[in-house]
């Protein structure tokens, strides 16, 4: 049975789809595959196995659909699994796998961990210590928005300012720029006025 199943509807989804269903398999980069079906007329499913990410899409759709559809349920189903928080050990082996994959390993924190007490910054960074904090705020969010502070963090291990050195460093991870873009839209949405609430007359 497929990891992590998620459907996003027009309708709701009615029943599984056999595996024959398929009228077509792409590959797409990052271990994607999308599978079109003649079965599927409405709705887009995305589940994990293995390695992969599998998405479902009805054989009708664009090619442009078939995009926006496929960044649609990657968000979804990296949101779903931040929703599980991460401890501070599996924190520090996520730092560890990006420093090895981004940083060739030179990205080496003596800590790696949560706290509650950083509520303008998302994370932060001693050098001198190696220790690496980052907000509880970031819990929920999509795994490439989280793996994106991280590595701005041990970053700074290596390089401690914001110069053309330090974002250098960053030019390897693909989803920066998405990632700083899904940031600064959550700034930008907590600064926004909030309605008046309605009074009873």
């Amino acid at each position: 049975m497929p990891a992590n199943p998620l459907n996003s509807t027009e309708p709701p989804h009615q029943g599984s789809e056999p595996d024959g269903a398929a009228a077509g398999t792409v590959r797409a980069p990052g271990a994607v595959e999308v599978r079109r079906s003649s079965r599927r007329r409405r709705t887009v499913s995305a589940y994990r196995e293995g390695d992969r990410t599998i998405v479902l899409i009805p054989a009708r759709m664009s090619e442009d659909e078939e995009r926006r559809w496929v960044d649609v349920m990657l968000d979804k189903l990296a949101a779903q699994e931040s929703r599980r928080r991460l401890d501070d050990g599996e924190l520090a082996a996520r730092a560890a796998r990006l420093s090895e994959q981004y940083l060739q390993g030179r990205a080496r924190p003596a800590t790696v961990r949560w706290v509650t007490n950083q509520n303008t910054r998302w994370g932060s960074c001693t050098p001198a210590e190696g220790s690496i904090r980052l907000s509880h705020r970031l819990q929920g969010m999509p795994e490439y928005v989280l793996d994106y502070v991280l590595l701005h963090e041990l970053a700074h291990l290596l390089v401690p300012g914001h110069g053309p050195r330090f974002w250098r460093l960053l030019d390897a991870y693909p989803r920066t720029e998405r990632a700083r873009g899904f940031l600064e839209g959550v700034v930008a949405a907590d600064r926004l006025p909030h309605p008046p609430c309605a009074q009873d007359e």
